[in-house]
C-alpha cells in the first residue's frame, strides 16, 4: 500500500540580496508540515551553518534512530519485554569528497534501554536485529547501520 508524506521547506536566508554572491545569503530554512511545529534549520556547522539549528544530517540520523526505537518498543511489547525507558545517542560517520560532495558511510545506534527485573536479556538484545528488515528509514538508506545496545534492569 503506497501513501504520501508531505513537507514544506521554505528558505529563510535571503538577507535582501538573494543569491547575488556566495556569501550574500544564509543557508537557513524552515521545515513546515501542516499541523506540526515549524523546525528552523541550517546547514552543517562545518560549512558555516548555525550550530543551534538542526541540519539535514542531524535530521536523517535522528529519523533513523527514532524509527529504530519505535520498532524496538513495538517488538518488545509483542515479546512481553517491558521497557521503562529508552534513550539513544547515535553516531554517524560522513565522508566528503574533494569536490565537496558528502555522504554517510555508516551509522551506529547506541540505545540505552531500561527493562524490568526478570527480563530475558538475550531475547531483548535479539530484537534489534529484526528491526532493519521493517524500519522505513533503515530500509531507505544505502549505508550500513549497526547497533550497540546497553540494558539496565530497574525496579
Amino acid at each position: 500500500m503506497e501513501h504520501d508524506y508531505t513537507s514544506q521547506v521554505v528558505w529563510t536566508g535571503n538577507r535582501g540580496e538573494g543569491t547575488s554572491g556566495y556569501r550574500s545569503y544564509d543557508r537557513t530554512w524552515n521545515i513546515a508540515v501542516p499541523g506540526k511545529a515549524v523546525v528552523p534549520c541550517s546547514n552543517d556547522p562545518l560549512l558555516g551553518g548555525d550550530p543551534a539549528k538542526m541540519n539535514p544530517e542531524d535530521l536523517l540520523l535522528s529519523a533513523l534512530s527514532a524509527c529504530h526505537m519505535l520498532w524496538y518498543l513495538h517488538f518488545a511489547s509483542d515479546a512481553g519485554i517491558v521497557v521503562t525507558a529508552y534513550e539513544d545517542t547515535p553516531v554517524a560517520t560522513g565522508d566528503v569528497a574533494a569536490g565537496g560532495a558528502g555522504r554517510f558511510v555508516s551509522a551506529t545506534l547506541r540505545p540505552r534501554i531500561k527493562v524490568l527485573p526478570g527480563t530475558d536479556m538475550e531475547k531483548a538484545a535479539a530484537l534489534h536485529e529484526r528491526i532493519h528488515d521493517v524500519c522505513f528509514i533503515a530500509r531507505s538508506v544505502n549505508f550500513p547501520v549497526s547497533y550497540d545496545p546497553a540494558f539496565e534492569i530497574v525496579g
